[in-house]
């Protein structure tokens, strides 16, 4: 059997991609989101415990965008049997699945999870708005009339509110299915809380909305949380994007931010 595990950020219900095939292999392989890992994982060494006659899946990680590619490769021992994702698949996908082979395609919901902005615990508590992080990571912003290069190389030059700490926000890649959400619930509406890019044609307003600065201040990590929670190590000043479910796991290493006045938790 081969298995697409699909989870949605900011509690938006996860679901399973199914199809059939016949595998010699006596391994499923699994690969994608950073988001679903721990959750696949825990699955995962369950099953080895309940079925001791077969051998514990492996899991790997890899983004939600690269697992569901390997995934839609085809059928057979040279392909993944599990591919974790932090979203819902594409139609794109899906086609792209059904050239390949890979049909029959069935989504079952899985759960919840939420994406959070968190910091070095030794660091000052961040107090963030959608605009701030738009501020931040934009490669141009608003002034006068009309956009100019990000001058902003402080938090607290977006807002006196927020830390005295350079800006440097470690986010997910492409291949993450986070990094869409991220863009939609945050970018987009950070983006849009300013008037200017309210006159702006659609794919203009779209292209300023999603084009980051390339001056190092923002770094996208396309392998895993603990890759991002090891940029923060070495850069103590830095604000990453993670998991809820990995946050919780590494409590005592980060300091989560909150978000328009909301702390971060399965309830919220």
């Amino acid at each position: 059997m081969r298995l697409t595990q699909l989870g949605l950020a900011l509690a938006v219900v996860a679901t399973t991609t199914v199809t059939t095939t016949h595998a010699a292999r006596d391994t499923i392989q699994i690969a994608g989101s950073s988001t679903v890992l721990p959750f696949a994982s825990i699955v995962a060494e369950e099953f080895g415990n309940t079925y001791p006659q077969f051998k514990a899946p492996v899991v790997g990680s890899g983004g939600s965008s690269g697992g569901l590619r390997q995934f839609c490769q085809g059928v057979g021992d040279n392909t993944i049997d599990i591919a974790n994702a932090s979203r819902q698949i594409k139609d794109t996908e899906i086609a792209s699945c059904k050239k390949a082979g890979v049909s029959k395609i069935q989504e079952i919901k899985l759960g919840y999870d939420g994406i959070v902005f968190a910091s070095n615990a030794k660091k000052s508590a961040y107090a963030l708005k959608p605009y701030h992080i738009f501020a931040a990571l934009a490669e141009k912003v608003p002034s006068k009339g009309q956009l100019v290069a990000n001058p902003y190389t402080m938090w607290n030059q977006i807002d006196p509110k927020l830390p005295k700490e350079p800006i440097t926000l470690v986010i997910p890649a492409s291949n993450h299915g986070t990094r869409e959400v991220f863009q939609e619930k945050m970018v987009t509406v950070g983006c849009e809380a300013y008037d200017y890019f309210k006159t702006l044609e659609k794919d203009a307003r779209e292209k300023a909305c999603s084009s980051f600065r390339k001056d190092g201040r923002v770094i996208e990590v396309a392998g895993d949380y603990t890759e991002t929670l090891a940029r923060l190590k070495a850069s103590p000043s830095a604000v990453g994007v993670f998991g809820l479910s990995f946050y919780d796991e590494n409590k005592d290493r980060l300091r989560v931010a909150t978000v328009n006045g909301v702390t971060p938790s399965e309830k919220t």
